[in-house]
Formats: structure tokens, C-alpha cells, sequence
């Protein structure tokens, strides 16, 4: 019976004794890390635009230099062939800068004479018929930076898919002007003796003005359809932009790495499983994955989500 109940005793002992508590992870322990993979790649934007007549938009300037316009009023109809509008001067070499075939000028961005930089609107121009305008964010501009290789248009519930060529810059454009070309001054036989010409000049309380400038606007793809596509003013129209290509690149996961453009940084595991941040130059992205273009070797581990990027020293208040 002694044993009986000693047997009992401890039975409900180990029974009823609590369970050991798991152990919790040290603070900073990394839990999740991913390797590098390799992947074609292509830098594709989806946006939403319309079909819109006659829209506006912008010529960057090729080089930095002094802006020089050529003096000329907007035409009316679309030239017929590409048309000088202005010129950059680069350390005395000249660069000719044209609106395209089928557009009209619309006006000035910039003083003349003035320094630009390049890749700076200094002309605004207007796509002569049918075009498709699309609005752009600030995070998507900086994925298409400008250079929208190929760009594929669906109309809704209409034509497509059909390629659309996309036109001038996607920066926003300042309202643009044409100034009145100068009044030349004229002579007429003058009724002194001495047979001296009596000069002309224009009337300074004249109250003739310049034409009146493109509108501002904000940042936008435009982009003109094949003349066979039928389009409708004001139609919706969904863009596929794909602004680059990359085959076989190394690439990580978005979560990994700290920034999106140019230079960012991301934490490598190191033998000891603690973290050590590196600089990488990144390149393409699909939102999904980026592109890593130097600053790995392909093999390693990486901490995710990536570093923290240090929060901005707070100015005097």
C-alpha cells in the first residue's frame, strides 16, 4: 500500500508538474534571411491615362550650356519635318535642338540666352491630333527616370494592345511663352534740310502682348498611338512602361535592402550570426526585387527586413 501510494504520489507529480517555458531569442537575434538570386529583369510601370487631342509636352535640353531660341511664332498645323527651335551652345559647339515631326511649338521654358543644365525643359511642344496623357507619381518617375524604352497602350473596353510612342520628358512643365518678335525700327524721309532720316521706334504705351503660353502641368507620360488605332477623346487608357532590361542580375527582395535608387545598404550575417551593414549599388527594380550591381559577391546571407536608415538630425527649434 506504501509503495501503491508512493507510486500515485509521484505519477501525479510528474503529471501535474508545468512545462518548461521556451526560451525567447536575444533582442536583434536575425530570424530571416534570404541569398542572392539571379533573374531577368525588367523595369515595368503600369499607369492610367486618356486619350487626349492635341497635348502638351516637353524638350530637355541635350547638354548644359547657354539656351539660344530661335525666333518663331507657334505654327498652326504640325510640321511636316523635324523644326529648329533652338540651339545650346556647349563651350562654343552648337546643339540644335528640333520639336519632332507632327507637333506644334508651343512655347519657351526658359529665358533666352539663359545657362540650362542637362536634361532642364527649355521648350514645350504640342503633339499635332490624338495622343494619350498619363499622370505620374514621384515614386514611379523616379523608376522611369526618363527613359521609357517601350510603352504598350490598352484602351478600356476598346483597341489594343498597341504600341504608343512616347514623346519629350516626363517632368513637370512651367507655363511656357512666345514672345513678340522685336519691332524693327524704320526710317522715313525727314523734313529737315539737312535731309537726316527721322527713326521709328515702337510706341512704349503700346498694349499688343505676347501670345498666351502653354498651362502648367504636372508630371505626365504622353505617348502617341498608331494612326490606325480608333480612339475616342477622353477615353481611359491603361499604360504598360518598361523603362529598362537586365538579364541574369542579381537580385534581392525589396524588404532587404535600405533605399531604392542608386546606393543603398543592406545587413549581411556574419559567422557569429550578428549583422553587418554594406553599401551596395542597386540598379533595376519590378516593386518586387532589386537589382544588385556591385558591393556583393553573390553567396552571402542577408538580414530581413534590411537596415534602418538613420532618421534626419532634427534642425534648431
Amino acid at each position: 500500500m506504501v509503495v501503491a501510494a508512493a507510486a500515485a504520489l509521484s505519477g501525479c507529480s510528474a503529471k501535474d508538474e508545468a512545462a518548461p517555458t521556451p526560451g525567447l531569442e536575444e533582442r536583434g537575434t536575425v530570424l530571416t534571411t534570404v541569398k542572392p538570386a539571379r533573374q531577368n529583369l525588367s523595369n515595368q510601370i503600369s499607369l492610367t491615362g486618356k486619350v487626349a487631342i492635341n497635348p502638351l509636352f516637353g524638350i530637355v535640353a541635350p547638354t548644359a550650356g547657354e539656351i539660344r531660341y530661335v525666333q518663331r511664332k507657334p505654327n498652326k498645323t504640325p510640321a511636316a519635318q523635324p523644326l529648329w527651335v533652338a540651339t545650346v551652345w556647349d563651350d562654343g559647339t552648337p546643339r540644335r535642338i528640333n520639336i519632332p515631326e507632327g507637333s506644334m511649338l508651343a512655347g519657351r521654358l526658359m529665358d533666352d540666352r539663359a545657362e540650362v543644365s542637362a536634361g532642364m525643359p527649355i521648350i514645350s511642344a504640342r503633339h499635332g491630333g490624338y495622343g494619350i496623357v498619363a499622370d505620374i507619381d514621384s515614386a514611379s518617375a523616379y523608376r522611369i527616370s526618363g527613359a521609357a524604352k517601350t510603352v504598350t497602350g490598352q484602351i478600356k473596353n476598346g483597341p489594343g494592345p498597341f504600341g504608343c510612342t512616347a514623346l519629350g520628358t516626363i517632368a513637370a512643365l512651367p507655363a511656357g511663352t512666345i514672345p513678340e518678335p522685336p519691332t524693327p525700327t524704320t526710317t522715313a524721309p525727314s523734313p529737315d534740310p539737312s535731309g537726316a532720316p527721322v527713326v521709328r521706334v515702337p510706341d512704349p504705351e503700346s498694349t499688343e502682348t505676347a501670345p498666351e503660353g502653354s498651362e502648367p502641368t504636372g508630371m505626365q507620360l504622353v505617348c502617341a498611338p498608331p494612326a490606325d488605332v480608333k480612339l475616342i477623346n477622353g477615353a481611359e487608357v491603361t499604360l504598360s512602361v518598361v523603362t529598362d532590361r537586365a538579364s541574369n542580375a542579381m537580385v534581392l527582395p525589396v524588404e532587404a535592402v535600405a533605399g531604392t535608387q542608386g546606393r543603398g545598404k543592406v545587413d549581411v550575417l556574419t559567422a557569429d550570426r550578428t549583422r553587418k551593414t554594406v553599401e551596395v549599388v542597386l540598379g533595376l527594380s519590378d516593386g518586387k526585387v532589386v537589382q544588385i550591381k556591385s558591393g556583393l559577391r553573390g553567396d552571402e546571407e542577408i538580414a530581413v527586413p534590411g537596415p534602418d536608415l538613420p532618421a534626419p538630425a532634427e534642425g534648431p527649434k
